[in-house]
């Protein structure tokens, strides 16, 4: 198996690689941090592909794929795992900047991460998978979180789109909305987080869903409950709920 993982230096894409990398796969690692790719490698037997990349730079991105395609073929499955997030308040100037970066990374880059690869999937006529993550904050605006919020419920609508592209092609694309995983990113949190899930618990359960060709999976599962009960809210009672829930920290691109 080929798999192509971006975010792969840690969090949630490192998990995966490890698990994928213990049944046997042959991966391409892409992240910004070109020594955590290196460990990452080393620690995974030293045999993948690491590219050093920003998810928002599309040459690199274009030219990673060439590079993993010519060496090992096209791939079965691409993960569009690299993300960030921030606390945001638009009545901050200097929050803007911040806000298009959550949205270069977590919107741009996910289209990014798979424009490359889709001509060689095509022309492969294989059932790959195009997965990208998601999350549940997606599915309702957080507080305080207008970009992260936004950049997530813009990559559900992605997906969505792209799922209708790819089904004449037989190529699946699989949206996963994590619910609370163990991770940098939430590790500075300032608050509860209900059903928080390991990363390496994550991780399998994840890859189980990728490879039952699921078109969205949120995951916790009790966290796809809670996000279906706060679809169905009208907006008075969620205003009166949420509006002074805890937010993240400002200026924390994690």
């Amino acid at each position: 198996m080929k798999i192509f993982i971006t975010g792969a230096s840690s969090g949630i894409g490192e998990a995966l690689a490890v698990y994928y990398a213990a049944q046997g796969a042959t991966l391409g690692l892409a992240a910004r941090r070109g020594d955590s790719l290196a460990a990452l490698n080393a620690r995974l037997g030293g045999r993948h592909a690491c590219y050093p990349l920003d998810v928002a730079d599309a040459p690199a991105l274009h030219a990673a794929a060439a590079d993993f395609v010519a060496r090992f073929g096209a791939p079965d499955i691409v993960i569009a795992s690299a993300g960030v997030s921030a606390g945001t308040l638009t009545e901050c100037e200097e929050d803007l900047a911040v806000f298009k970066r959550v949205m270069d990374i977590n919107v741009f880059g996910m289209a990014a991460t798979f424009a490359p690869f889709i001509p060689a999937l095509k022309a492969a006529g294989s059932a790959a998978r195009l997965v990208g993550i998601a999350s549940v904050a997606g599915i309702r605006g957080l507080p305080g979180a207008e970009a992260y919020s936004a950049s997530k419920a813009a990559a559900i609508a992605y997906l969505e789109s792209l799922r209708l592209e790819m089904r004449p092609y037989g190529i699946k694309v699989v949206t996963i909305a994590p619910g609370y995983i163990a991770t940098p990113m939430t590790a500075v949190n300032p608050y509860k987080m209900p059903f928080l899930l390991p990363a390496a618990q994550a991780a399998e359960r994840f890859a189980a869903a990728i490879a039952s060709g699921t078109t969205y999976a949120v995951i916790p599962w009790q966290m796809g409950v809670v996000a279906k009960v706060l679809r169905l809210l009208p907006n008075w009672l969620y205003d009166r709920l949420f509006t002074s829930a805890p937010r993240k920290p400002r200026g924390l691109l994690k």
